[in-house]
Protein backbone atom coordinates (compact mmCIF):
# COMPACT_ATOMS: atom_id res chain seq x y z
CA UNK A 1 0.00 0.00 0.00
CA UNK A 2 1.42 3.39 -1.00
CA UNK A 3 1.16 6.14 1.60
CA UNK A 4 0.98 9.81 0.78
CA UNK A 5 4.01 11.84 1.75
CA UNK A 6 3.82 14.38 4.54
CA UNK A 7 4.01 17.24 2.09
CA UNK A 8 1.22 15.78 -0.06
CA UNK A 9 -1.01 15.50 2.99
CA UNK A 10 -0.14 19.02 4.12
CA UNK A 11 -0.97 20.48 0.71
CA UNK A 12 -4.42 18.86 0.82
CA UNK A 13 -5.20 20.46 4.20
CA UNK A 14 -8.43 22.43 4.48
CA UNK A 15 -6.94 25.31 6.41
CA UNK A 16 -9.10 27.91 8.12
CA UNK A 17 -8.19 31.60 8.04
CA UNK A 18 -5.94 32.24 11.03
CA UNK A 19 -8.51 34.69 12.41
CA UNK A 20 -10.90 31.75 12.91
CA UNK A 21 -8.25 29.81 14.80
CA UNK A 22 -7.68 32.85 17.00
CA UNK A 23 -11.42 33.15 17.61
CA UNK A 24 -11.45 29.60 19.03
CA UNK A 25 -9.14 30.89 21.75
CA UNK A 26 -10.92 34.19 22.27
CA UNK A 27 -8.25 36.20 20.44
CA UNK A 28 -9.86 39.08 18.57
CA UNK A 29 -8.80 40.48 15.21
CA UNK A 30 -7.17 43.46 16.87
CA UNK A 31 -4.88 41.15 18.88
CA UNK A 32 -3.61 39.09 15.94
CA UNK A 33 -0.76 40.27 13.77
CA UNK A 34 -1.29 38.26 10.55
CA UNK A 35 1.56 36.95 8.41
CA UNK A 36 -0.43 36.00 5.34
CA UNK A 37 -3.68 34.03 5.64
CA UNK A 38 -2.65 31.08 7.79
CA UNK A 39 -0.24 32.31 10.45
CA UNK A 40 -0.16 35.20 12.87
CA UNK A 41 1.54 36.53 15.96
CA UNK A 42 -0.37 37.08 19.18
CA UNK A 43 0.08 40.62 20.49
CA UNK A 44 1.94 41.34 23.73
CA UNK A 45 -0.99 43.48 24.95
CA UNK A 46 -3.39 40.54 24.64
CA UNK A 47 -1.00 38.24 26.48
CA UNK A 48 -0.63 40.74 29.33
CA UNK A 49 -4.42 40.87 29.75
CA UNK A 50 -4.58 37.10 30.39
CA UNK A 51 -2.37 37.19 33.50
CA UNK A 52 -5.17 36.68 36.05
CA UNK A 53 -6.75 33.70 34.29
CA UNK A 54 -6.23 30.21 35.74
CA UNK A 55 -3.84 27.83 34.00
CA UNK A 56 -4.86 24.68 32.18
CA UNK A 57 -3.05 21.37 32.60
CA UNK A 58 0.43 21.02 31.07
CA UNK A 59 1.24 17.74 29.32
CA UNK A 60 4.82 17.01 28.26
CA UNK A 61 5.65 14.70 25.36
CA UNK A 62 9.16 13.27 25.38
CA UNK A 63 10.74 10.13 23.90
CA UNK A 64 13.35 7.41 24.00
CA UNK A 65 16.77 8.20 22.55
CA UNK A 66 16.34 8.82 18.80
CA UNK A 67 17.33 6.14 16.31
CA UNK A 68 17.49 6.09 12.49
CA UNK A 69 14.23 4.09 12.66
CA UNK A 70 12.34 7.19 13.79
CA UNK A 71 10.22 7.88 16.87
CA UNK A 72 7.74 10.62 15.92
CA UNK A 73 7.74 12.81 19.02
CA UNK A 74 6.40 15.94 17.32
CA UNK A 75 3.90 13.84 15.38
CA UNK A 76 2.63 12.41 18.67
CA UNK A 77 2.51 15.87 20.27
CA UNK A 78 0.35 17.18 17.45
CA UNK A 79 -1.74 14.01 17.34
CA UNK A 80 -2.39 14.15 21.08
CA UNK A 81 -3.53 17.76 20.83
CA UNK A 82 -5.96 16.80 18.08
CA UNK A 83 -7.02 13.72 20.05
CA UNK A 84 -7.88 15.78 23.14
CA UNK A 85 -10.00 18.13 21.04
CA UNK A 86 -11.74 15.19 19.38
CA UNK A 87 -12.93 13.86 22.76
CA UNK A 88 -14.38 17.22 23.68
CA UNK A 89 -11.48 18.85 25.51
CA UNK A 90 -10.20 22.36 24.80
CA UNK A 91 -6.55 21.87 23.95
CA UNK A 92 -3.66 23.41 22.05
CA UNK A 93 -0.15 22.28 21.19
CA UNK A 94 3.09 24.17 21.75
CA UNK A 95 6.12 23.16 19.69
CA UNK A 96 9.41 24.67 18.58
CA UNK A 97 10.25 26.35 15.31
CA UNK A 98 12.52 24.52 12.86
CA UNK A 99 16.12 25.45 12.24
CA UNK A 100 17.20 25.87 8.62
CA UNK A 101 20.51 24.09 9.14
CA UNK A 102 19.11 20.64 9.90
CA UNK A 103 16.40 21.01 7.24
CA UNK A 104 19.09 21.30 4.58
CA UNK A 105 21.35 18.82 6.36
CA UNK A 106 19.79 15.55 7.41
CA UNK A 107 17.18 15.98 10.17
CA UNK A 108 14.29 17.10 8.00
CA UNK A 109 11.20 18.99 9.05
CA UNK A 110 9.79 19.72 12.47
CA UNK A 111 6.03 20.00 11.98
CA UNK A 112 4.86 16.45 12.68
CA UNK A 113 3.96 13.92 10.03
CA UNK A 114 1.21 11.97 8.31
CA UNK A 115 -2.22 13.09 9.51
CA UNK A 116 -0.80 14.69 12.66
CA UNK A 117 0.85 17.80 11.32
CA UNK A 118 0.96 21.52 11.88
CA UNK A 119 0.49 23.71 8.80
CA UNK A 120 1.69 25.63 6.82
CA UNK A 121 4.44 23.02 6.91
CA UNK A 122 6.76 24.35 4.21
CA UNK A 123 6.78 27.89 5.58
CA UNK A 124 7.29 26.68 9.15
CA UNK A 125 10.41 24.79 8.08
CA UNK A 126 11.85 27.69 6.11
CA UNK A 127 11.62 31.39 7.05
CA UNK A 128 8.24 31.24 8.86
CA UNK A 129 7.67 34.65 10.53
CA UNK A 130 11.36 35.60 10.60
CA UNK A 131 11.99 34.92 14.29
CA UNK A 132 15.28 33.10 13.73
CA UNK A 133 16.52 35.84 11.42
CA UNK A 134 15.76 38.41 14.13
CA UNK A 135 17.61 36.36 16.72
CA UNK A 136 20.58 35.96 14.38
CA UNK A 137 20.64 39.71 13.72
CA UNK A 138 20.40 40.65 17.39
CA UNK A 139 23.15 38.21 18.32
CA UNK A 140 25.49 39.44 15.58
CA UNK A 141 24.77 43.09 16.39
CA UNK A 142 26.30 42.39 19.79
CA UNK A 143 29.27 40.70 18.10
CA UNK A 144 29.81 43.73 15.89
CA UNK A 145 29.59 46.10 18.86
CA UNK A 146 32.26 44.15 20.75
CA UNK A 147 34.79 44.48 17.94
CA UNK A 148 33.76 48.06 17.30
CA UNK A 149 34.34 48.95 20.96
CA UNK A 150 37.81 47.42 20.84
CA UNK A 151 38.58 49.26 17.60
CA UNK A 152 37.63 52.68 19.02
CA UNK A 153 39.92 52.63 22.03
CA UNK A 154 38.59 49.78 24.20
CA UNK A 155 37.59 51.90 27.20
CA UNK A 156 36.21 48.81 28.95
CA UNK A 157 39.68 47.21 28.72
CA UNK A 158 38.40 44.07 27.03
CA UNK A 159 41.11 41.42 26.72
CA UNK A 160 40.76 40.34 23.09
CA UNK A 161 42.08 36.90 24.10
CA UNK A 162 39.06 36.53 26.37
CA UNK A 163 36.15 37.45 24.12
CA UNK A 164 33.68 34.61 24.71
CA UNK A 165 30.84 35.80 22.46
CA UNK A 166 30.88 34.01 19.09
CA UNK A 167 28.84 34.91 16.04
CA UNK A 168 25.93 32.75 14.85
CA UNK A 169 24.40 31.55 11.60
CA UNK A 170 21.24 29.46 11.09
CA UNK A 171 23.03 26.95 8.90
CA UNK A 172 25.24 23.89 9.38
CA UNK A 173 28.73 25.10 8.39
CA UNK A 174 31.69 23.35 10.00
CA UNK A 175 34.17 25.69 8.26
CA UNK A 176 33.07 28.51 10.58
CA UNK A 177 33.59 26.72 13.89
CA UNK A 178 37.02 28.27 14.43
CA UNK A 179 38.10 31.32 12.47
CA UNK A 180 40.28 34.43 12.70
CA UNK A 181 38.57 37.81 12.30
CA UNK A 182 39.76 41.33 11.45
CA UNK A 183 42.50 40.36 9.02
CA UNK A 184 43.53 42.83 6.36
CA UNK A 185 45.24 45.64 8.20
CA UNK A 186 44.67 48.42 10.71
CA UNK A 187 41.40 49.60 9.20
CA UNK A 188 39.75 46.25 9.95
CA UNK A 189 40.53 46.14 13.65
CA UNK A 190 42.58 43.78 15.79
CA UNK A 191 42.89 40.17 14.57
CA UNK A 192 41.65 37.59 17.04
CA UNK A 193 40.54 33.99 17.15
CA UNK A 194 36.74 33.65 16.94
CA UNK A 195 34.07 31.32 15.60
CA UNK A 196 30.41 30.68 14.83
CA UNK A 197 27.69 28.67 16.55
CA UNK A 198 24.40 27.72 14.95
CA UNK A 199 21.61 30.20 15.78
CA UNK A 200 19.66 27.68 17.85
CA UNK A 201 22.67 27.46 20.20
CA UNK A 202 22.71 31.23 20.73
CA UNK A 203 22.16 32.53 24.23
CA UNK A 204 19.84 35.08 22.63
CA UNK A 205 17.62 32.19 21.51
CA UNK A 206 17.62 30.77 25.03
CA UNK A 207 16.86 34.19 26.52
CA UNK A 208 13.93 34.81 24.17
CA UNK A 209 12.52 31.38 25.04
CA UNK A 210 12.81 31.94 28.80
CA UNK A 211 11.65 35.58 28.99
CA UNK A 212 8.15 36.57 30.13
CA UNK A 213 7.91 39.90 28.31
CA UNK A 214 9.99 42.60 26.62
CA UNK A 215 11.14 44.11 29.92
CA UNK A 216 12.33 40.73 31.13
CA UNK A 217 13.94 40.13 27.74
CA UNK A 218 15.99 43.35 27.89
CA UNK A 219 17.11 42.68 31.46
CA UNK A 220 18.31 39.21 30.50
CA UNK A 221 20.06 40.46 27.37
CA UNK A 222 21.87 43.03 29.49
CA UNK A 223 23.28 40.29 31.72
CA UNK A 224 24.98 38.41 28.86
CA UNK A 225 28.71 38.12 29.53
CA UNK A 226 30.55 38.77 26.28
CA UNK A 227 34.18 39.03 27.38
CA UNK A 228 36.54 39.52 30.29
CA UNK A 229 38.97 42.32 31.06
CA UNK A 230 42.69 41.88 31.54
CA UNK A 231 42.09 41.46 35.28
CA UNK A 232 39.38 38.82 34.60
CA UNK A 233 36.33 40.97 35.34
CA UNK A 234 33.23 40.19 33.21
CA UNK A 235 32.06 42.59 30.51
CA UNK A 236 28.33 42.45 29.81
CA UNK A 237 26.02 43.33 26.97
CA UNK A 238 24.69 46.20 29.08
CA UNK A 239 28.24 47.54 29.52
CA UNK A 240 28.33 47.89 25.73
CA UNK A 241 24.88 49.56 25.74
CA UNK A 242 23.64 46.90 23.30
CA UNK A 243 20.62 45.58 25.21
CA UNK A 244 18.20 48.27 24.02
CA UNK A 245 18.93 47.90 20.32
CA UNK A 246 18.86 44.10 20.56
CA UNK A 247 15.43 44.29 22.21
CA UNK A 248 14.21 46.47 19.33
CA UNK A 249 15.33 43.80 16.85
CA UNK A 250 13.54 41.13 18.90
CA UNK A 251 10.30 43.06 19.55
CA UNK A 252 8.22 41.16 17.00
CA UNK A 253 10.05 37.86 17.47
CA UNK A 254 9.04 37.90 21.13
CA UNK A 255 5.36 37.52 20.18
CA UNK A 256 4.24 33.86 19.87
CA UNK A 257 3.24 32.46 16.49
CA UNK A 258 -0.23 30.95 16.08
CA UNK A 259 -0.92 28.37 13.36
CA UNK A 260 -3.14 25.28 13.12
CA UNK A 261 -3.10 21.51 12.91
CA UNK A 262 -4.52 19.58 9.98
CA UNK A 263 -7.71 19.27 12.04
CA UNK A 264 -7.87 23.06 12.52
CA UNK A 265 -6.89 23.07 16.17
CA UNK A 266 -4.66 25.84 17.54
CA UNK A 267 -0.90 25.39 17.63
CA UNK A 268 1.68 27.79 19.07
CA UNK A 269 5.03 27.44 17.31
CA UNK A 270 7.63 29.68 18.92
CA UNK A 271 11.34 29.54 19.67
CA UNK A 272 13.70 26.71 18.90
CA UNK A 273 16.75 26.05 21.09
CA UNK A 274 18.40 22.73 20.23
CA UNK A 275 17.98 20.07 22.89
CA UNK A 276 21.48 18.61 22.63
CA UNK A 277 23.30 21.95 22.84
CA UNK A 278 20.65 24.16 24.49
CA UNK A 279 17.53 23.57 26.59
CA UNK A 280 15.30 22.23 23.81
CA UNK A 281 11.90 23.73 24.64
CA UNK A 282 9.53 26.17 22.98
CA UNK A 283 9.15 29.62 24.53
CA UNK A 284 7.84 30.25 28.04
CA UNK A 285 5.61 33.04 26.74
CA UNK A 286 3.94 30.71 24.21
CA UNK A 287 3.42 27.97 26.80
CA UNK A 288 2.05 30.36 29.42
CA UNK A 289 -0.26 32.01 26.89
CA UNK A 290 -1.60 28.65 25.75
CA UNK A 291 -2.19 27.59 29.37
CA UNK A 292 -4.32 30.69 29.97
CA UNK A 293 -6.48 29.95 26.91
CA UNK A 294 -6.93 26.15 27.11
CA UNK A 295 -7.83 23.40 29.55
CA UNK A 296 -4.93 21.28 28.29
CA UNK A 297 -1.66 22.23 26.61
CA UNK A 298 0.50 19.57 24.96
CA UNK A 299 4.14 20.52 24.54
CA UNK A 300 7.32 18.65 23.67
CA UNK A 301 10.94 18.62 24.75
CA UNK A 302 13.62 17.83 22.22
CA UNK A 303 15.24 14.44 21.57
CA UNK A 304 15.17 11.77 24.30
CA UNK A 305 14.02 12.33 27.86
CA UNK A 306 17.63 12.33 29.08
CA UNK A 307 18.09 15.66 27.30
CA UNK A 308 14.79 17.35 26.51
CA UNK A 309 12.66 16.27 29.47
CA UNK A 310 15.46 16.73 32.00
CA UNK A 311 16.07 20.28 30.80
CA UNK A 312 12.35 21.02 30.45
CA UNK A 313 11.90 20.28 34.12
CA UNK A 314 15.18 21.49 35.59
CA UNK A 315 15.48 24.65 33.47
CA UNK A 316 12.17 25.68 31.90
CA UNK A 317 9.85 24.64 34.73
CA UNK A 318 12.29 25.99 37.32
CA UNK A 319 12.56 29.37 35.61
CA UNK A 320 8.92 29.74 34.61
CA UNK A 321 7.18 28.25 37.62
CA UNK A 322 5.56 25.50 35.54
CA UNK A 323 4.80 21.87 36.43
CA UNK A 324 3.63 19.08 34.11
CA UNK A 325 0.50 17.18 35.13
CA UNK A 326 1.31 14.15 32.95
CA UNK A 327 4.15 12.96 30.71
CA UNK A 328 4.02 10.88 27.53
CA UNK A 329 7.11 8.92 26.45
CA UNK A 330 7.07 8.13 22.72
CA UNK A 331 8.56 4.86 21.49
CA UNK A 332 8.29 2.72 18.38
CA UNK A 333 8.62 -1.01 17.85
CA UNK A 334 11.20 -0.28 15.15
CA UNK A 335 13.34 1.71 17.57
CA UNK A 336 13.08 -1.03 20.19
CA UNK A 337 14.38 -3.52 17.63
CA UNK A 338 17.27 -1.22 16.70
CA UNK A 339 18.16 -0.87 20.38
CA UNK A 340 17.99 -4.66 20.49
CA UNK A 341 20.69 -4.96 17.82
CA UNK A 342 18.68 -5.16 14.58
CA UNK A 343 20.06 -3.25 11.60
CA UNK A 344 17.85 -0.69 9.88
CA UNK A 345 17.57 -2.75 6.68
CA UNK A 346 16.27 -5.74 8.70
CA UNK A 347 13.53 -3.94 10.65
CA UNK A 348 10.69 -5.23 8.46
CA UNK A 349 11.05 -8.79 9.75
CA UNK A 350 9.26 -9.72 12.97
CA UNK A 351 11.70 -10.06 15.87
CA UNK A 352 10.00 -10.23 19.25
CA UNK A 353 13.21 -11.02 21.09
CA UNK A 354 14.89 -7.91 19.69
CA UNK A 355 11.96 -5.84 20.94
CA UNK A 356 12.43 -7.31 24.41
CA UNK A 357 16.20 -6.76 24.25
CA UNK A 358 15.74 -3.15 23.15
CA UNK A 359 13.21 -2.16 25.78
CA UNK A 360 15.94 -1.36 28.31
CA UNK A 361 16.32 2.11 26.82
CA UNK A 362 12.60 2.76 27.27
CA UNK A 363 12.71 1.39 30.81
CA UNK A 364 15.50 3.76 31.76
CA UNK A 365 13.46 6.74 30.58
CA UNK A 366 10.36 5.55 32.47
CA UNK A 367 12.40 5.24 35.65
CA UNK A 368 13.96 8.68 35.17
CA UNK A 369 10.62 10.38 34.58
CA UNK A 370 9.16 8.79 37.70
CA UNK A 371 12.02 10.39 39.62
CA UNK A 372 10.48 13.77 38.86
CA UNK A 373 7.24 12.73 40.55
CA UNK A 374 5.08 12.86 37.42
CA UNK A 375 3.16 9.83 36.07
CA UNK A 376 4.30 8.62 32.65
CA UNK A 377 2.38 6.89 29.88
CA UNK A 378 4.14 5.29 26.92
CA UNK A 379 2.77 6.06 23.45
CA UNK A 380 3.70 3.33 20.98
CA UNK A 381 3.77 5.25 17.72
CA UNK A 382 2.46 2.67 15.25
CA UNK A 383 4.21 1.72 12.01
CA UNK A 384 2.47 -0.41 9.38
CA UNK A 385 4.95 -3.28 9.76
CA UNK A 386 4.52 -3.70 13.52
CA UNK A 387 3.18 -7.13 14.48
CA UNK A 388 0.77 -7.96 17.29
CA UNK A 389 3.40 -10.08 19.03
CA UNK A 390 5.95 -7.25 18.95
CA UNK A 391 3.42 -4.73 20.28
CA UNK A 392 2.41 -7.15 23.04
CA UNK A 393 6.05 -7.62 24.04
CA UNK A 394 6.52 -3.88 24.39
CA UNK A 395 3.29 -3.44 26.34
CA UNK A 396 4.17 -6.29 28.69
CA UNK A 397 7.56 -4.75 29.37
CA UNK A 398 6.09 -1.33 30.15
CA UNK A 399 3.57 -2.95 32.50
CA UNK A 400 6.44 -4.68 34.30
CA UNK A 401 7.94 -1.23 34.87
CA UNK A 402 4.82 -0.03 36.64
CA UNK A 403 3.57 2.08 33.76
CA UNK A 404 1.21 1.58 30.82
CA UNK A 405 1.64 1.62 27.04
CA UNK A 406 -1.02 2.62 24.53
CA UNK A 407 -0.84 1.92 20.80
CA UNK A 408 -1.36 5.12 18.78
CA UNK A 409 -2.23 5.33 15.07
CA UNK A 410 -2.41 9.11 14.69
CA UNK A 411 0.09 9.19 11.81
CA UNK A 412 -2.31 7.22 9.61
CA UNK A 413 -5.67 8.10 11.17
CA UNK A 414 -5.29 11.52 12.79
CA UNK A 415 -7.14 12.18 16.05
CA UNK A 416 -9.25 9.02 15.69
CA UNK A 417 -6.12 6.91 16.09
CA UNK A 418 -5.01 8.48 19.38
CA UNK A 419 -8.24 8.92 21.32
CA UNK A 420 -7.39 6.16 23.80
CA UNK A 421 -4.16 7.94 24.76
CA UNK A 422 -5.93 11.32 24.88
CA UNK A 423 -8.59 9.94 27.24
CA UNK A 424 -6.03 8.36 29.56
CA UNK A 425 -3.75 11.42 29.61
CA UNK A 426 -6.70 13.70 30.45
CA UNK A 427 -7.67 11.36 33.30
CA UNK A 428 -4.16 11.44 34.73
CA UNK A 429 -3.85 15.23 34.35
CA UNK A 430 -7.23 15.78 36.02
CA UNK A 431 -6.48 13.37 38.87
CA UNK A 432 -3.85 15.66 40.39
CA UNK A 433 -1.59 12.72 41.27
CA UNK A 434 1.54 14.44 39.94
CA UNK A 435 3.92 15.58 42.68
CA UNK A 436 6.46 17.42 40.56
CA UNK A 437 9.97 17.84 41.97
CA UNK A 438 13.28 19.03 40.58
CA UNK A 439 16.31 16.78 40.25
CA UNK A 440 18.48 19.10 42.36
CA UNK A 441 18.06 22.24 44.51
CA UNK A 442 19.21 25.70 43.43
CA UNK A 443 21.89 25.97 46.11
CA UNK A 444 23.72 22.75 45.20
CA UNK A 445 27.29 23.45 43.94
CA UNK A 446 27.59 23.53 40.14
CA UNK A 447 29.90 20.52 39.90
CA UNK A 448 27.60 18.54 42.16
CA UNK A 449 24.64 19.40 39.89
CA UNK A 450 26.56 18.10 36.88
CA UNK A 451 27.41 14.88 38.74
CA UNK A 452 23.78 14.48 39.83
CA UNK A 453 22.54 14.63 36.22
CA UNK A 454 25.32 12.33 35.00
CA UNK A 455 24.76 9.70 37.68
CA UNK A 456 20.98 9.80 38.15
CA UNK A 457 19.89 10.42 34.54
CA UNK A 458 22.77 8.98 32.46
CA UNK A 459 23.82 6.31 35.02
CA UNK A 460 27.46 7.30 34.61
CA UNK A 461 30.04 6.26 37.18
CA UNK A 462 31.96 9.52 37.05
CA UNK A 463 32.33 12.96 35.50
CA UNK A 464 35.74 13.73 34.02
CA UNK A 465 36.65 17.41 34.40
CA UNK A 466 40.17 18.81 34.57
CA UNK A 467 41.34 21.41 37.08
CA UNK A 468 40.75 24.30 34.67
CA UNK A 469 37.06 23.44 34.36
CA UNK A 470 36.60 22.86 38.09
CA UNK A 471 38.34 26.16 38.85
CA UNK A 472 36.10 27.96 36.37
CA UNK A 473 32.97 26.56 38.02
CA UNK A 474 34.29 27.58 41.44
CA UNK A 475 35.00 31.09 40.17
CA UNK A 476 31.46 31.45 38.83
CA UNK A 477 30.10 30.35 42.19
CA UNK A 478 32.16 33.07 43.88
CA UNK A 479 30.71 35.58 41.42
CA UNK A 480 27.16 34.68 42.48
CA UNK A 481 26.14 32.10 39.84
CA UNK A 482 25.93 29.05 42.11
CA UNK A 483 22.10 28.97 41.93
CA UNK A 484 22.01 28.47 38.15
CA UNK A 485 20.75 25.17 36.68
CA UNK A 486 22.88 23.06 34.35
CA UNK A 487 22.34 22.70 30.59
CA UNK A 488 24.17 19.57 29.43
CA UNK A 489 25.36 19.59 25.82
CA UNK A 490 25.85 16.01 24.68
CA UNK A 491 24.86 13.56 21.98
CA UNK A 492 21.15 12.80 21.72
CA UNK A 493 21.68 9.22 20.56
CA UNK A 494 22.78 7.68 23.84
CA UNK A 495 22.56 8.05 27.60
CA UNK A 496 26.34 8.24 27.42
CA UNK A 497 28.50 10.67 25.46
CA UNK A 498 29.21 7.93 22.89
CA UNK A 499 26.59 8.12 20.14
CA UNK A 500 27.09 4.44 19.29
CA UNK A 501 26.35 3.17 22.80
CA UNK A 502 22.65 2.32 22.57
CA UNK A 503 20.28 0.76 25.07
CA UNK A 504 20.76 1.55 28.76
CA UNK A 505 24.52 1.67 29.34
CA UNK A 506 26.08 1.83 32.79
CA UNK A 507 29.63 2.15 34.03
CA UNK A 508 30.55 4.89 31.56
CA UNK A 509 32.18 8.28 32.14
CA UNK A 510 31.03 11.77 31.13
CA UNK A 511 33.99 13.85 29.91
CA UNK A 512 33.53 17.64 30.02
CA UNK A 513 35.27 19.51 27.23
CA UNK A 514 34.32 23.04 28.28
CA UNK A 515 31.80 25.03 30.31
CA UNK A 516 30.05 28.22 29.26
CA UNK A 517 28.25 30.72 31.47
CA UNK A 518 24.91 31.90 30.04
CA UNK A 519 24.27 34.58 32.64
CA UNK A 520 21.42 36.14 30.68
CA UNK A 521 19.54 32.92 30.01
CA UNK A 522 20.33 31.82 33.53
CA UNK A 523 22.14 28.50 33.17
CA UNK A 524 25.61 26.96 32.81
CA UNK A 525 26.25 25.05 29.57
CA UNK A 526 28.38 21.94 30.00
CA UNK A 527 29.82 20.71 26.70
CA UNK A 528 30.48 16.96 26.81
CA UNK A 529 32.35 14.60 24.53
CA UNK A 530 32.43 15.41 20.84
CA UNK A 531 29.24 17.50 20.70
CA UNK A 532 29.46 20.50 18.36
CA UNK A 533 27.64 23.81 18.80
CA UNK A 534 28.05 24.38 15.06
CA UNK A 535 26.99 21.18 13.25
CA UNK A 536 28.37 20.16 9.87
CA UNK A 537 26.55 18.88 6.81
CA UNK A 538 26.56 15.14 5.97
CA UNK A 539 28.30 13.70 2.92
CA UNK A 540 25.03 13.90 0.98
CA UNK A 541 23.02 16.79 2.46
CA UNK A 542 19.25 16.97 2.04
CA UNK A 543 19.69 20.22 0.12
CA UNK A 544 20.85 18.24 -2.93
CA UNK A 545 17.28 17.03 -3.50
CA UNK A 546 15.43 20.24 -2.61
CA UNK A 547 14.14 22.27 -5.55
CA UNK A 548 11.15 24.03 -7.09
CA UNK A 549 9.21 21.96 -9.60
CA UNK A 550 7.57 23.23 -12.79
CA UNK A 551 4.49 24.26 -10.81
CA UNK A 552 6.57 26.36 -8.43
CA UNK A 553 6.08 23.92 -5.55
CA UNK A 554 8.87 22.80 -3.24
CA UNK A 555 10.11 19.24 -3.65
CA UNK A 556 12.56 17.30 -1.49
CA UNK A 557 12.11 19.26 1.73
CA UNK A 558 10.44 16.24 3.39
Amino acid sequence: MAFKTDIEIAREAKKLPIQEIGAKLGIGLEDLVPYGHDKAKVSADFIARQADKPNGKLILVTAINPTPAGEGKTTTTVGLGDGLNSIGKKAAVCIREASLGPCFGMKGGAAGGGYAQVVPMEEMNLHFTGDFHAITSAHNLLSALIDNHIYWGNSLDIDIRRVVWKRVLDMNDRALRDIVTSLGGVANGFPRQAGFDITVASEVMAILCLSNDLEDLQERLGRIIVAYTRDRKPVTCKDLKADGAMTVLLKDAMQPNLVQTLENNPAFVHGGPFANIAHGCNSVVATKTALKLNDYVVTEAGFGADLGAEKFMNIKCRKAGLAPAAIVIVATIRAMKMNGGVKKQDLAAENVQAVKDGCANLGRHIENIKGFGVPAVVAINHFAGDTEAEIAACKDYVTSQGSEAILCKHWAEGSKGIQELATRVAEIADSGVAQFQMLYPDDMPLMKKIETIAKRIYRADEVLADKKIRDQLAQWEEQGFRDLPICMAKTQYSFSTDANLRGAPTGHSVPIREVRLSAGAGFVVVVCGEIMTMPGLPRVPSSESIRLNDEGLIEGLF
